[in-house]
């Protein structure tokens, strides 16, 4: 499939000049269906797309899909596996399941309000517990998740609970996790808690601005899948010393005389795997 992919891409290129035109977000915010490939994710979550991607139904027997409006639950199969894997676990800590919040388009590429979740292998899960899954459509477009964070950043607040811990432990044991991506007050107060037994599963965990409100799984490229590029391993260790920058040095004022960050450039068609333009032409 992944050869078949390659000698359309090479056909696609015939009508790239149209596409220059326009960012490879709004190309692929426009495909509202998937491809009928064997399901394949291409490329990095930061730069890929996927073939052949399956939608998690909106609802199940422990998961509710939120802000069905977007079309952003489409994914490996691997991936709607582990949310179903996970939201099982998740009743076993007093929870209904889980909220699931985006997880990618019918075809990856870049995703309005994400950097990554591209290639089908990334699933933002909230951190409000479900305690109902028989939410309308129109209650999944209003209700908001909680924060976890203390107004001064650098603690979890009273929403924290034992439950929250326990079920990312249990999505950091999982095999087909890569990493999971949480404030980090979370991450520390997981540190603190987690006791001098078996930490192994806290390195997976890692702290990362804008995740009060959720956790960002990230799982691994599957087996056999060879246009799936892996993200650069998580450092050896727990990683909980290394997350006190984030609520110390991190928290600091910027200094002033510092030159100004570059601006993010969107993603064009061309910064994609070659691949990538079959997926999106497809039928």
């Amino acid at each position: 499939m992944t050869g078949r992919l390659l000698a359309l891409a090479l056909a696609a290129a015939l009508s790239a000049p149209a596409a220059e035109a326009q960012t490879a977000q709004s190309l692929f915010a426009a495909k509202s269906t998937p491809t009928d490939h064997r399901a394949t994710p291409i490329g990095g979550n930061s730069r890929g797309c996927i073939a052949g991607a399956v939608q998690l139904p909106e609802s199940g027997p422990t998961w509710q899909a939120m802000r069905l409006s977007r079309n952003h639950h489409w994914g490996h199969p691997r991936t709607i596996d582990f949310i179903e894997r996970l939201s099982r676990e998740a009743t076993r800590y007093g929870w209904a399941g889980l909220y699931v919040g985006d997880i990618g388009q019918a075809r990856g590429g870049p995703v309005a309000g994400h950097a990554s979740h591209q290639s089908g292998l990334d699933v933002d899960i909230w951190v409000l517990p479900a305690t109902r899954l028989d939410l309308t459509r129109a209650q999944r477009e209003s209700l908001s998740s909680i924060s976890v964070r203390a107004a001064n950043q650098r603690e979890v607040n009273e929403r924290w609970t034992p439950a929250h811990a326990a079920i990312i432990e249990a999505a950091a044991r999982d095999p087909d996790v890569e990493r999971i991506f949480i404030t980090a007050p979370a991450k520390l107060q997981m540190c603190a808690d987690a006791g001098r037994g078996d930490r192994e599963w806290l390195r997976k965990v890692r702290p990362w601005w804008g995740h009060d409100d959720h956790f960002h799984v990230r799982l691994n490229c599957p087996r056999g899948a060879s246009g799936c590029v892996q993200q650069d391993p998580v450092p050896p260790g727990d990683g909980c010393a290394d997350a006190v920058w984030w609520v110390t040095e991190a928290l600091e004022p910027p200094d002033p005389n510092a030159p100004a960050p570059p601006k993010r450039v969107p993603l064009t068609l061309a910064d994609l795997p070659e691949q990538c333009a079959a997926v999106l032409n497809w039928r």
